[in-house]
């Protein structure tokens, strides 16, 4: 996926870097043109009025060229300025997934813990005598404990769910500003197509969350539904990849998953039917 992001970029780079040439070549080429006709001075009457005219001509031709540098420069900066948002919106999310997923063990290695400490429990107060002070003051540690690792996780819970509404607020910002750069771009690539863009489908992410509840804990399923989005969201950065792509199947044309989509890699089949879907929507 980084390989592909990678390439599209260079590939946008090396078309802004062509025509940057073509408009140099093009200025050198009406410069030229203009010292032939500055050199014509034997000229008749009408020779001098057509040399005036083209004169005319070439110096519009010039202005034109040169608001054309300009657009071009413009729409370089911005497509650098969005490359360098995307790098730093996909790092922070990677920071972000890796975070919560430091929480989710943390989180699930507490819960063995208490569970343990519950089995604890219960055989001491099977096997232990209501008048053997040690045996009850092992079962009064033994709770002070197990409070203490409860109170634990409720704040892990909390860590976890203020890490997750933060980082919706930030993906909500970026967001944002990405589609107030790409309107941007838009408006100033009119005419001939200076680069590729795709306007890229903003992922909701509340039928992630459905989903996910549907499969998993409760509290695992918020982590897996800001893992998952994450994951599609990046897939869907490519403008080169589709979610499906059509195959010839016993002599007819048929409609498949792309062979780069990789189900696995982010659940099970049950699952990934319904997050497909929720992308598809967006092509």
């Amino acid at each position: 996926m980084q390989r592909l992001a990678r390439e599209h970029i260079r590939r946008i780079l090396d078309e802004q870097e062509t025509l940057n040439h073509e408009l140099e070549v093009k200025r050198k080429e009406l410069d030229s043109w203009s010292k032939q006709l500055n050199r014509r001075e034997a000229l008749t009457e009408r020779e001098r009025q057509k040399l005036d005219e083209e004169k005319e001509k070439n110096t519009t031709r010039n202005n034109s060229l040169d608001m054309a540098s300009m657009e071009q420069r413009k729409a370089d900066e911005n497509v650098l300025r969005l490359v360098e948002e995307q790098k730093k919106e996909k790092q922070e999310a990677l920071t972000k997934i890796l975070q919560l997923e430091r929480q989710l063990d943390a989180k699930q290695k507490l819960e063995m813990e208490i569970e343990e400490l519950k089995g604890k429990l219960q055989v001491m107060k099977h096997l232990g005598d209501e008048d053997d002070a040690a045996v009850q003051n092992k079962i009064k540690e033994m709770n002070e404990e197990l409070d203490q690792k409860v109170d634990e996780m409720g704040s892990l819970e909390d860590l976890n769910q203020t890490l997750i509404v933060k980082e919706r607020q930030s993906n909500d910002e970026l967001q944002e500003a990405r589609k107030e750069l790409i309107n941007g771009l838009s408006e100033m690539l009119s005419g001939r197509t200076l680069i590729g863009l795709k306007r890229m489908g903003e992922i909701d992410t509340k039928p992630f969350q459905t989903i996910c509840k549907g499969r998993f804990k409760s509290s695992e399923a918020e982590v897996k539904a800001f893992e998952l989005c994450s994951l599609w969201q990046e897939r869907m950065k490519n403008p080169d990849w589709h979610p499906y792509k059509i195959v010839m199947l016993e002599g007819g044309n048929h409609q498949v998953c792309h062979s780069d989509f990789d189900i696995s890699t982010s659940c099970v089949s049950a699952l990934a039917f319904g997050l497909f879907n929720l992308t598809v929507t967006v092509f």
